[in-house]
């Protein structure tokens, strides 16, 4: 995959956390080298990982301030997650204010640390603060893309219209490929009207990039923090493991299906640029190469293309397999029917 994804949402309380300890080991456990990130200084991301972050010698407060390599402060997982870990603690704090009497420079550290090690890693995941500040800011510096968990209420709503509107601004300024990687509907409850509502209209104004993968509220998810470790290793046969393992499915099946179109596409204008030129005959023609639907890169893109149904209800990934999304999307009224 190749990409930086920084999982960020100005509101609190949204699952950033919860997705990025998660969706690092469920990607891990497909083979993917994942580097996760811990940019808030409640240290969380750390503690729901298994380390002690009262007893870190390196963090990400040192690697932003240039005091170490980044590699130095690198911890590998050593419970079976199988991802590394850049560690945070209150530290952090200081860091950002340090910061922020930089005159120049001072948005891009992060990028200008993870740049050497970038081409280590298939994934790197990085866990925000529940704010906009310069640790944010660095975040989405360095990302390539944004994941927002999003829970489906009217607080939520107004969380996502400020993020939104902070990425226009670091994307005009600093960062012109910085893109949404998607929006994640966390705690969802199918039994919720508003829920419900809020879902459709995420769907109706985002589109494809609302994931079918929804996660729901699961105790296990609430509970494996405290035995630090990813729901995965704490109960893999959950519910929310098994959303999160989905997700992980349908974000790989997504960049597979970019990339196959994008290696179609380009085939397709090789081919295209490599055909010899033939003079037609004295009094007609030449036909013009054939560019409408019927064409074979037209219909790669058509086959590739994800499809959201208008009335996809999120309950995608709340039963059955965890790699059904990323293989076959069963049809909504029958994936409602298995949540209830």
């Amino acid at each position: 995959m190749k990409r930086v994804i920084a999982i960020a949402m100005q509101k609190g309380g949204v699952g950033k956390t919860t997705t990025a300890v998660n969706l690092a080991a469920s990607l891990a456990a497909t083979k993917r080298r994942v580097l996760l990130v811990d940019m808030d200084p409640q240290g969380n991301t750390t503690m729901g990982s298994g380390v002690n972050k009262s007893q870190l010698e390196r963090s990400t407060c040192e690697v932003l301030l240039g005091e170490c390599q980044l590699a130095d402060a690198l911890m590998p997982i050593e419970h079976g997650a199988g991802f590394t870990l850049l560690p945070a603690n209150q530290d952090l704090t200081a860091a950002e204010v340090r910061l922020l009497t930089l005159p120049i420079g001072r948005e891009t550290k992060l990028r200008q640390a993870l740049t050497p090690k970038r081409d280590d890693f298939d994934v790197i995941l990085i866990d925000c603060p529940p704010a906009l500040n310069m640790l944010t800011v660095n975040a989405l510096v360095a990302a390539d893309s944004v994941l927002i968990p999003m829970q489906c209420e009217y607080y939520a709503l107004e969380g996502l219209s400020a993020l939104l509107s902070t990425i226009e601004q670091i994307r005009a300024a600093v960062n012109p490929r910085l893109s949404i990687e998607g929006v994640l509907r966390t705690m969802f409850d199918p039994r919720n009207n508003l829920a419900n509502e809020v879902s459709a209209q995420l769907i109706a104004h985002f589109g494809d990039k609302v994931f079918r993968t929804v996660i729901p509220r699961n105790i296990r998810l609430a509970e494996a923090p405290s035995f630090g470790k990813p729901a995965l290793f704490h109960d893999k046969e959950s519910r929310g493991a098994l959303a999160y393992l989905a997700l992980a499915g349908e974000m790989i099946r997504r960049e597979e299906e970019s990339s196959g179109t994008v290696r179609t596409a380009t085939a397709m204008a090789g081919a295209t640029a490599a055909t010899p030129a033939v003079r037609a005959p004295a009094g007609t023609t030449a036909a013009a190469p054939a560019t409408g639907s019927g064409t074979p890169a037209d219909n790669a893109v058509t086959a590739h293309a994800p499809v959201t149904p208008a009335g996809e209800t999120a309950t995608t990934a709340v039963g059955g397999s965890p790699m059904a999304p990323a293989v076959t999307a069963s049809p909504a009224p029958q994936a409602e029917d298995r949540s209830r």
